[in-house]
């Protein structure tokens, strides 16, 4: 086999600098009036933050601004289109939200009975006892695609406007006061000029705008750039990939109103993550896998690693004779309660849910802290609008409830450096993280960590020391042009499986029924972006070579690819995972209503 050696690479050395600024622009005094829209209070996003706090404030208005005007912006072409989790979903924020209706009535599937946490080998598996954040019984599984959708149809009958197909694109100011935001135009050419089909950006005004943009949201993130506004802890990603199947009714059976979470195996030892498999009813099973992206394996593949996973008899068992109806990709912030951002608030602003990183890592949970953060900008946009003062003085009060007082505070507080303990590998993250849960966090006290891309140094899983020069470590990589075995599926069972099938020109090679091209994973998403969009995804020019084989290996949808020693960027394969964003290319907004359009995910 040939082999190629590289010395250890910073990605952060070849990203284009993100310049926030560039993304906040001064409403324009003449906008046309077909092209200006005006609501009391704009939530981009139409997340479970944005929805809920949506429908929270409608219902906190009813009385003193019965005729409110609210809008949702959404750019999937449909709400849920570009939203995925696992999930199993903690009911809490549903009850406060709906108080009068039955759980029996919320828009969930299956409610858990019993959970199981393995850790895998090759072949495999080692029953682990259930840390207490883990605990889901009587929780349920439930499609986040479905949940929002049901909840836009409550928001819609009360006259909540929702706008789906716009990307919001800049943030728009007076005075330093931000005043809503601009969309991205549709109808461009690939090379940017405008075709017969082109729509200009429209202009949304509003008195307060509600960033509820999800993990990596692109105008949160343009916004504390502009601010300056940092967290306590450097924020840290990691990348999920999934895949929703239909399988037997025996398999169904047996997996009936069942969780299990698994560690180990495929994932390395230096690599924080693990897989999750769900019982959705209806003969339906959601199974992924999560790996961090603090990951210094310069040939993770989160998506091959998924395919292998699939291997493993505790899952091809179940997958006999089923088949993969869905898959998705997305990331997820990590780091945590002090990961959030030190201000969530400014004058005609606040910002909530993923965007905000309220994700409780250990307890695997994030729908219902964006929920909670939706309903807490609701009460204050209420304050706001009683006291008609939209400024940083008003609104810092939603800042103060979800530090202080809110179940984001009490929940992920006490496990607030968790995540932080896998900074060198899985065992001592599981001792260090042990000692965490039984002193609530107090050991080993705050410290920063960078599990950023600052310091991140990025090596593959074969090392050697270099025969001459420094004698520092270096990589060793399969050549591109040996095809005899995808990269990361050398120890792939492929012979193991009753049903095989072969493909023309594989020189023998056996794939697996269960196996999903990364190709065949964007056309399973619903991918709904032309061949001919402009190209969104910044990359540097003349990249090494290296660094071309790590964005090919970490992007999940196959939109990277290395020929001929040049990066070439298939950018309408791109399912918005905003994976490259965090190490790579910088995802920058795109026509509205394209990308993935997800149904059960």
């Amino acid at each position: 086999m040939k082999t190629q050696t590289y010395s250890p690479f910073q990605p952060r050395q070849y990203q284009k600098p993100i310049d926030g600024s560039s993304k906040i622009k001064p409403l324009m005094k003449e906008v046309p009036d077909d092209s200006l829209t005006d609501v009391d209070v704009l939530f981009v996003g139409g997340g479970p933050a944005g929805l809920s706090g949506a429908i929270r404030l409608k219902q906190l208005c009813q009385k003193d601004f019965p005729d409110i005007s609210i809008g949702v912006i959404e750019k999937a072409s449909r709400i849920g289109g570009h939203s995925l989790s696992g999930a199993v979903i903690n009911p809490v924020a549903f009850k406060e939200l709906f108080p009068d209706l039955k759980e029996s009535e919320l828009p969930f599937r299956q409610q858990v009975k019993k959970e199981k946490l393995f850790y895998l080998t090759t072949k495999g598996k080692y029953p682990l006892p259930l840390p207490p954040t883990m605990k889901n019984k009587g929780f349920y599984t439930t499609s986040l695609c479905e949940t929002l959708r049901w909840m836009a149809e409550k928001a819609e009958a009360m006259d909540i406007a929702i706008f789906t197909s716009f990307t919001a694109n800049e943030l728009l100011t007076e005075n330093n006061t931000i005043k809503g935001i601009s969309t991205f135009p549709s109808g461009l050419n690939k090379d940017g000029s405008p075709s017969s089909s082109y729509q200009p950006p429209i202009f949304i005004r509003s008195k307060l705008t509600v960033l509820a943009d999800g993990s990596r949201g692109h105008l949160s993130q343009a916004w504390m750039k502009w601010k300056n506004i940092s967290s306590k802890y450097p924020q840290t990603y990691a990348l999920g990939v999934k895949e929703l199947w239909e399988v037997s009714d025996s398999s169904s059976q047996s997996i009936k109103q069942e969780i299990w979470h698994t560690m180990g195996w495929p994932l390395p030892m230096d690599c924080f993550g693990g897989a999750w498999v769900y019982d959705m009813g209806d003969q339906l099973v959601s199974l992924g896998l999560v790996a961090g992206l603090d990951s210094p394996l310069q040939d993770l593949d989160v998506h091959n690693q998924l395919q292998e996973l699939k291997n493993h008899p505790l899952l091809s068992r179940l997958l006999k004779g089923g088949k993969c109806v869905e898959w998705g990709a997305k990331t997820i912030p990590e780091g945590g309660y002090h990961s959030i951002p030190q201000q969530l608030y400014d004058d005609g602003l606040l910002i909530a849910g993923d965007a905000a990183s309220m994700v409780n890592v250990p307890a695997l949970k994030g729908i219902h802290y964006a929920m909670t953060s939706g309903l807490l900008c609701a009460e204050a946009a209420l304050l706001a609008l009683k006291a008609d003062d939209f400024s940083s003085q008003t609104l810092k009060i939603y800042d103060e409830k979800i530090k202080k007082s809110s179940c984001i505070r009490k929940e992920l507080y006490p496990v607030r450096n968790v995540r932080q303990a896998f900074d060198k590998n899985i065992i001592s993250g599981l001792i260090k993280s042990g000692l965490m849960f039984l002193t609530k966090g107090r050991f080993p006290g705050d410290h920063k960590k960078t599990l950023q891309p600052d310091n991140l140094k990025i090596r593959t899983r074969n090392l050697a020391r270099a025969e001459a020069g420094s004698g520092e470590r270096v990589m060793e990589i399969k050549s591109a042009g040996d095809k005899s075995t995808p990269i990361g599926f050398e120890n792939f069972d492929f012979q193991g499986l009753a049903t095989k099938r072969k493909k023309p020109k594989s020189r023998g090679k056996i794939i697996p029924p269960g196996y999903i091209s990364k190709t065949e994973g964007v056309f399973l998403s619903g991918n709904k972006t032309r061949d001919d969009i402009p190209p969104h995804l910044m990359a540097k020019k003349d990249l090494p070579e290296e660094i071309q084989k790590f964005y090919t290996a970490l992007c999940p949808a196959g939109v990277y690819e290395q020929k001929e020693g040049k990066l070439i960027i298939n950018a309408p394969n791109c399912v918005d995972c905003k994976a490259t964003d965090i190490l790579g290319p910088e995802w920058t907004p795109k026509e509205g209503g394209t990308g993935p359009n997800y149904t059960r995910m």
